[in-house]
């Protein structure tokens, strides 16, 4: 659990480097991802020589569901906040969803030019580019780099690396367009909630 909440903390990124930036290449990062509405396909997380695999659902704006296969672990977003479901303790804890990357995919609308999040380098081969990403005016948080398949341009995987130096692999497979999830896909039954803010409460 702690574990998985390191990694989407580190996912609020910022890095130094001072590499090039295609413009061209950031737009049509930035293109692809305002056409989304809804995706869902498989993941294979990769962390300190562990794989985990999983459904990921996304449907903007706001909502992002991933399901682990062979672990006890939940993460829903409801357009609001962020939520860490630990099956195995029915307990959860929760963050604001803009403290994190998916709140960076499921905006309303995804600027990567102008907004708090910028992009500081890119990258190019015959298949795929890649994208560095950076939080604006704060250093030494980690970085993370968004890789797109070139054509079609579509979501292949990120990579974080976080404060402490831990490296975190996301390959996405089989990302179809969906948007017909069931009503309440993205909300979690009522259970206690860990606040990071101190103090327990509840979320119906």
């Amino acid at each position: 659990m702690k574990r998985i909440i390191s990694v989407m903390f580190g996912l609020l990124i910022c890095f130094s480097a001072n590499g090039a930036v295609d413009k061209k290449l950031v737009s049509s990062a930035e293109k692809y991802l305002n056409s989304i509405t809804g995706l869902q396909g498989e993941f294979n997380q990769i962390a300190n020589g562990k794989t985990e695999k999983g459904t990921f659902s996304m449907l903007r704006p706001g909502r992002v569901r991933l399901d682990y296969k062979d672990a006890p672990i939940q993460l829903i977003a409801d357009g609001k906040d962020l939520y860490f479901y630990d099956k195995s303790l029915d307990q959860i804890t929760t963050v604001p969803l803009t403290s994190t990357p998916a709140g960076i995919l499921v905006r309303k609308k995804i600027d990567l030019q102008n907004a708090d999040i910028k992009v500081t380098e890119t990258s190019s081969d015959k298949n795929t580019f890649t994208l560095t990403m950076n939080l604006r005016d704060k250093e030494g948080l980690g970085h993370m780099a968004v890789v797109f398949d070139k054509n079609p341009v579509k979501l292949n995987s990120w990579s974080v690396v976080d404060a402490t130096s831990n490296k975190t692999d996301v390959v996405f497979k089989g990302l179809k367009a969906k948007t017909d999830f069931g009503k309440n896909y993205f909300q979690l039954s009522r259970h206690k909630t860990v606040s990071t803010s101190g103090g327990d409460d509840f979320y119906d």
